[in-house]
């Protein structure tokens, strides 16, 4: 279960809620006739509702199954909204020895209005569309027939699943707005679930006991039947006006906000059976993950790569020479197929023939070799960023696994599966909270995966403006750690022209005349570039006066938080450092006649600071910029101070500095 750190419990309030009385097939001509959605009505499309019943079924062959039936009904009101005419549902196949889900569309029409008619379309077989996504899911959608701008659509789906430990989850909240949701959930006293939910929405509940009742084969004869009356827990949960969950600048991933519902199997007590707790521990976790062949096993195959460990290790002595080599030896040889996981695939020695292998190949090779030459390293299991964040002890929370190394009591972060990742630098989408490091012996411990060092981009710039408001001279940018990684990553195979096209498109008014890049083999080294550059615009020139802005090109004229209110945490990636000095020498016969006042800002709590200095020698001009933001993520809270923060940074940067003719 991936949710958000900030999610909170779901007390059941045990309030009465009066349903709606919304079916299929009851669609009004007002409804067809509504032009835009009250409550919002820049919306393309609306969910009039959305209601699903999730309950438990028994067979004396397969056990119990969970079975959800949801229907929706969507009005679509503008061009834009088109697209929810299409759903699609992935759904899993063949896992953990338990039979396929099974899912089935059903009362699925789409309906018009036609001369004052309701006119309806149902959707035929060869708009159900059935497809292999990988070996463990698949996908079933729908394209519902006739839909135009002014439709409303309807449709029924149900899934059955034997798996009665991911009880499916309910989204209250989806991209765009939904008038009424509601989920029932009738759940039998064998089960104990602990219910959660995320999102700030008010969620009215009821919850009462009720009576349940199941028939199964008799232990000795199964030719015989009995069966057990129980308590059965019967839950509603309602939430009406949702407003649309609409993408925010600078959010990690936007369904970690969505508001919704999950569940969490605690325990089972079947009938003459004993309890069996599912409630688990870390500890508990990483030995079951351990146990497992395509992993521990996995971990420990050393054969493969005793011959090619030695070669590269020849005259090799400490181990911080000893992790580099055998890091960049992993990187070059192994190529990622760019599927997710823990688990291995074909397993390591095929991987490491082949040059190819998923994530847990690739990073096993890497964490064998490690071991083989002394160096201490275990497996960090991680969820991307696209995944969500694991707060429950559970291993099906993760999708992906690096390496953890030790040298002199310092832990190294290694993922072999990028070409320009280095230590302690990994891929973006991996820094996402927290990662559980795994030890054979079945204990772990949590692993920050954000950066606490900053990242910096520094450019020094060295330029002249003519009387005639002409700008040229050369700058350099200095670019470290994930700064430098993001630059190599976008930009390495991109042809140098190209690159330096879009810079020009980014800077406006600036034209390149020679640049050069200094990339180290060492991709723990800075990225260096080096412009020659020109410009015509960068000044106004009125009467006898010259105006300019004090980081020229480089001057922000926007704020990225412009939302009267923000809903969402402030993610920023990974801390960062942006520092400018600027040497600007200004034409013969002018004089500095205004200069902006410095300046200094702190958002305090340790988020951001802004400093801005500036002064003149002679006929130069030096201005001294820096901006740090040291906090990765920021609540929602600190979204005001941070949006003033931001205003008065760009406020100060966008005042001028005027020259007089003398």
């Amino acid at each position: 279960m991936k949710i958000r750190l900030f999610l909170v419990f779901f007390i059941l309030n045990f309030l009465t809620a009066n349903a709606q009385s919304l079916k299929l097939g009851k669609v009004s001509v007002a409804e067809l006739e509504e032009k835009v959605y009250a409550a919002d009505t820049t919306a393309a499309a609306a969910i009039l509702y959305n209601k699903a019943r999730t309950f438990f079924s028994y067979d004396i062959k397969d056990g119990f199954s969970i079975n959800t039936e949801t229907t929706f009904r969507i009005k679509i009101y503008k061009k834009e909204g088109l697209k929810w005419g299409n759903y699609k549902l992935p759904y899993r196949i063949g896992y953990e020895k338990l039979n396929s889900d099974r899912v089935e569309f059903s009362d699925a029409v789409t309906y018009n209005l036609e001369n004052g008619n309701v006119v309806a379309t149902k959707l035929k077989n060869e708009g159900i569309f059935k497809t292999t996504v990988n070996k463990y899911w698949k996908e079933a959608a729908i394209a519902m027939p006739n839909v135009k701008v002014g439709s409303i659509i309807e449709f029924k789906y149900s899934v059955k699943s034997e798996d009665i430990v991911e009880f499916p989850d309910f989204n209250f909240q989806y991209e765009i707005p939904v008038n009424y949701s509601e989920c029932v959930t009738e759940i039998p006293g064998f089960f104990v679930y602990k219910a959660v939910t995320k999102g700030g929405a008010k969620i009215i509940a009821e919850s009462k006991i009720g009576n349940g009742s199941l028939a199964f084969a008799n232990q000795y004869d199964h030719t015989r039947t009995e069966s057990v009356t129980f308590a059965q827990v019967n839950s509603k949960y309602i939430v009406k006006n949702i407003a649309a969950l609409k993408e925010e600048p600078f959010v990690d991933n936007i369904q970690n906000y969505r508001m919704a519902i999950f569940h969490e199997l605690e325990k089972t007590q079947f009938y003459q059976e004993p309890v069996k707790d599912y409630s688990k521990t870390w500890e508990g976790v990483a030995k079951t993950i351990y146990e497992d062949k395509d992993f521990g096993k996995e971990l420990k195959e050393r054969d493969y790569i005793a011959q090619d460990l030695t070669l590269i290790l020849k005259n090799v002595t400490s181990k911080n020479e000893r992790l580099d080599v055998i890091f960049k030896f992993v990187q070059n040889k192994m190529n990622w197929d760019h599927k997710k996981g823990y688990y291995t695939d074909k397993g390591v020695k095929q991987a490491y023939i082949d040059g190819t292998g998923n994530v847990a190949e690739v990073n096993f090779i890497l964490m064998a070799m490690l071991n083989y030459a002394g160096i201490p390293t275990n497996p960090v299991l991680l969820s991307t960023l696209d995944n969500g964040v694991p707060i429950f002890p559970n291993r099906t929370v993760f999708n992906y696994v690096i390496a953890a190394a030790e040298i002199d009591g310092k832990q190294i972060l290694l993922d072999a599966t990028n070409k320009y990742t280095t230590n302690n630098i990994l891929p973006n989408y991996t820094l996402n909270w927290i990662g559980r490091l795994l030890r054979e012996d079945g204990t772990s411990e949590e692993i920050n995966l954000q950066p606490a060092f900053l990242s910096k981009k520094i450019l020094n710039m060295m330029v002249s403006v003519d009387e005639k408001g002409k700008l040229s001279g050369k700058y350099r940018v200095n670019s470290t750690d994930y700064e430098a990684f993001s630059f190599r990553e976008k930009y390495a195979e991109v042809n140098q022209q190209n690159y330096l096209e879009k810079v020009e498109d980014d800077l406006p008014g600036m034209q390149i005349s020679e640049y050069n890049v200094e990339k180290s083999k060492d991709l723990s080294k800075p990225i260096v570039e080096n412009f020659t550059i020109t410009a015509d615009n960068q000044v106004e020139i009125i009467g006898d006066k010259i105006y300019l802005d004090p980081l020229l090109f480089f001057t922000p004229t926007k704020n990225p938080f412009v939302l009267e209110n923000r809903e969402l945490p402030i993610c920023f990636g990974y801390p960062t450092q942006f520092k400018y000095n600027l040497n600007i020498a200004i034409p013969e016969g002018y004089v500095v006649e205004i200069l902006p006042k410095p300046l200094n800002l702190m958002t305090g709590e340790n988020v951001g600071l802004f400093t801005f200095n500036i002064s003149t020698t002679n006929n130069m001009i030096q201005v001294v910029v820096n901006k740090e933001i040291k906090s990765v993520v920021v609540s929602a809270a600190f979204y005001d101070t941070l949006k003033f923060f931001y205003k008065q940074m760009i406020d100060k940067l966008n005042e001028k500095i005027v020259l007089k003719k003398i």
